[in-house]
Protein backbone atom coordinates (compact mmCIF):
# COMPACT_ATOMS: atom_id res chain seq x y z
CA UNK A 1 0.00 0.00 0.00
CA UNK A 2 0.98 3.40 -0.56
CA UNK A 3 -0.37 6.91 1.38
CA UNK A 4 -1.22 9.89 -0.66
CA UNK A 5 -1.64 13.35 0.77
CA UNK A 6 -2.10 16.41 -0.69
CA UNK A 7 -1.32 19.66 0.70
CA UNK A 8 -1.16 23.42 -0.21
CA UNK A 9 -4.58 23.82 -1.71
CA UNK A 10 -5.94 27.33 -1.24
CA UNK A 11 -7.98 30.55 -2.70
CA UNK A 12 -5.76 32.45 -4.79
CA UNK A 13 -6.54 35.31 -7.09
CA UNK A 14 -6.43 35.39 -10.77
CA UNK A 15 -2.46 34.94 -12.05
CA UNK A 16 -1.29 34.00 -8.69
CA UNK A 17 0.52 30.92 -7.63
CA UNK A 18 0.40 27.60 -5.56
CA UNK A 19 2.59 25.20 -5.12
CA UNK A 20 0.70 21.70 -3.97
CA UNK A 21 2.66 18.94 -2.73
CA UNK A 22 2.03 15.10 -2.08
CA UNK A 23 3.80 13.23 0.61
CA UNK A 24 4.01 9.71 0.24
CA UNK A 25 4.45 7.18 3.24
CA UNK A 26 4.42 2.98 2.79
CA UNK A 27 5.79 1.08 -0.16
CA UNK A 28 9.06 2.86 -1.95
CA UNK A 29 8.43 6.05 -3.50
CA UNK A 30 10.49 6.01 -6.03
CA UNK A 31 8.97 2.91 -7.62
CA UNK A 32 6.06 4.56 -8.61
CA UNK A 33 5.25 7.06 -11.27
CA UNK A 34 3.26 9.86 -10.24
CA UNK A 35 0.74 12.37 -11.13
CA UNK A 36 -1.63 15.58 -10.93
CA UNK A 37 -5.36 14.99 -11.61
CA UNK A 38 -7.87 17.98 -11.28
CA UNK A 39 -11.60 17.81 -11.03
CA UNK A 40 -14.34 20.36 -11.09
CA UNK A 41 -17.67 20.44 -9.54
CA UNK A 42 -19.41 18.94 -12.69
CA UNK A 43 -16.47 17.50 -14.29
CA UNK A 44 -14.89 15.03 -14.73
CA UNK A 45 -11.71 14.14 -13.36
CA UNK A 46 -8.50 15.15 -15.73
CA UNK A 47 -5.06 14.36 -16.16
CA UNK A 48 -2.48 17.64 -15.46
CA UNK A 49 0.84 16.47 -14.97
CA UNK A 50 2.83 13.32 -14.57
CA UNK A 51 6.64 12.26 -13.80
CA UNK A 52 8.20 8.97 -13.97
CA UNK A 53 10.31 7.12 -11.14
CA UNK A 54 13.69 9.14 -11.65
CA UNK A 55 11.99 12.76 -12.34
CA UNK A 56 13.76 12.97 -15.56
CA UNK A 57 10.65 13.33 -17.96
CA UNK A 58 7.38 15.01 -17.17
CA UNK A 59 4.48 15.64 -18.75
CA UNK A 60 1.53 18.25 -19.48
CA UNK A 61 -2.07 18.95 -20.17
CA UNK A 62 -1.71 21.15 -22.75
CA UNK A 63 -3.69 23.32 -20.67
CA UNK A 64 -1.36 23.76 -18.26
CA UNK A 65 1.95 23.64 -20.30
CA UNK A 66 3.96 26.36 -19.44
CA UNK A 67 2.83 27.55 -16.38
CA UNK A 68 2.85 24.11 -14.18
CA UNK A 69 5.77 22.43 -13.09
CA UNK A 70 5.66 19.07 -11.68
CA UNK A 71 8.80 17.57 -9.34
CA UNK A 72 9.63 15.20 -7.03
CA UNK A 73 11.98 14.16 -4.46
CA UNK A 74 12.64 10.60 -3.90
CA UNK A 75 14.38 11.33 -1.18
CA UNK A 76 11.83 12.95 1.14
CA UNK A 77 9.25 10.78 -0.75
CA UNK A 78 7.58 13.98 -1.81
CA UNK A 79 6.04 15.26 -5.32
CA UNK A 80 5.56 19.03 -5.58
CA UNK A 81 3.11 20.66 -8.28
CA UNK A 82 4.32 24.90 -8.99
CA UNK A 83 1.09 26.26 -10.88
CA UNK A 84 1.97 29.86 -11.78
CA UNK A 85 -0.54 32.18 -13.59
CA UNK A 86 -3.32 30.69 -12.24
CA UNK A 87 -6.56 31.08 -14.05
CA UNK A 88 -10.23 30.88 -12.78
CA UNK A 89 -11.15 27.58 -14.72
CA UNK A 90 -8.06 25.98 -12.57
CA UNK A 91 -10.32 26.02 -9.67
CA UNK A 92 -11.22 21.87 -8.66
CA UNK A 93 -9.99 19.48 -6.10
CA UNK A 94 -6.28 18.24 -6.88
CA UNK A 95 -5.69 14.76 -6.32
CA UNK A 96 -2.19 13.03 -6.63
CA UNK A 97 -1.85 9.74 -7.73
CA UNK A 98 0.79 6.97 -8.07
CA UNK A 99 1.02 3.78 -10.03
CA UNK A 100 3.78 1.50 -11.18
CA UNK A 101 3.16 2.22 -14.69
CA UNK A 102 3.59 5.38 -15.90
CA UNK A 103 1.65 4.77 -18.99
CA UNK A 104 -1.13 4.74 -16.76
CA UNK A 105 -0.47 8.08 -15.19
CA UNK A 106 -0.28 9.94 -18.10
CA UNK A 107 -3.39 7.78 -19.69
CA UNK A 108 -2.04 5.71 -22.38
CA UNK A 109 -3.46 2.58 -21.08
CA UNK A 110 -7.02 2.42 -19.02
CA UNK A 111 -6.19 0.41 -16.46
CA UNK A 112 -7.32 1.93 -12.74
CA UNK A 113 -4.29 4.23 -11.25
CA UNK A 114 -3.46 2.14 -8.08
CA UNK A 115 -3.09 4.57 -5.30
CA UNK A 116 -4.64 8.07 -5.06
CA UNK A 117 -4.73 10.74 -2.77
CA UNK A 118 -7.96 12.69 -0.83
CA UNK A 119 -7.24 15.85 -2.27
CA UNK A 120 -6.80 19.33 -1.79
CA UNK A 121 -9.11 22.23 -2.96
CA UNK A 122 -7.94 24.97 -5.04
CA UNK A 123 -9.89 27.78 -6.05
CA UNK A 124 -8.72 30.63 -8.76
CA UNK A 125 -10.75 34.24 -7.88
CA UNK A 126 -11.23 36.61 -10.86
Amino acid sequence: QVQLLESGGGLVQAGGSLRLSCAASGRTFSSYAMGWFRQAPGKEREFVAGINLSGDSTYYADSVKGRFTISRDNAKNTMYLQMNSLKPEATAGYYCAADQSLHAIVGLTSTPIDFWGQGTQVTVSS
